[in-house]
């Protein structure tokens, strides 16, 4: 389990808390996210529809040990819509320059999301492929990765947390200098 989620800013714990699983095979890499959330919603139904405009769990992810240029994105709405990409940010922050394939659909991927509105918490669980992530023959024991939250009340202001803050007073998480590092053990 990751620690809490801190807001993007890095300012204080996020009020409407998100908890990150992690685990793996030598096949998959499984994240399991549980958020608290006093409205949820989400008008998005197909699969790549803009969910990051409403409220959203993410992953970005590289095969790397050093600050990516290329990155995979992953979101899963409170309705279970994947959204997915693969991000080129050759300056490290969402600039013109800074491009994506939003028609990149990852290979072998699974994912899920539950909502409990009675108990105001909602949870999205991803299987990602490996191989669909790295050319290498075996797997980068050293990835660069952040989960993010979007979370929306109709009644106040966003609030954008992750696990490594990005340190932008206005929420930009495609800032890979900020991703943390994941060690993978295959025991």
């Amino acid at each position: 389990m990751l620690s809490p989620f801190i807001l993007a800013e890095g300012s204080r714990e996020a009020r409407q808390q998100t908890t990150v699983r992690l685990c793996c095979t030598s096949q998959f890499l499984y994240v399991r996210f549980d958020c608290q959330d006093r409205d949820i919603w989400g008008n998005y139904t197909r699969r790549d529809d803009p969910i990051y405009n409403e409220e959203a769990v993410e992953v970005f992810i590289a095969p790397t040990d050093i600050d990516p240029i290329d990155y995979y994105e992953f979101e899963v709405s409170p309705n279970g819509v994947l959204f997915d990409a693969r991000i080129h940010n050759p300056e490290g922050r969402n600039t013109p320059q800074m491009t994506g394939d939003f028609t990149w659909n990852c290979p072998g991927i699974k994912w899920d999301a539950g909502r409990d509105d009675l108990h105001q918490r909602w949870w999205a669980g991803l299987a990602i492929p490996w191989q669909s992530l790295t050319s290498s023959t075996s797997l980068p024991k050293t990835w660069r990765a952040n989960f993010y939250r979007i979370e929306r009340p109709h009644d106040e202001a966003a609030e954008f947390s992750c696990w490594s803050p990005v340190m932008t007073p206005v929420p930009d998480f495609h800032r890979p200098a900020y991703f943390g590092i994941l060690h993978i053990r295959q025991d």
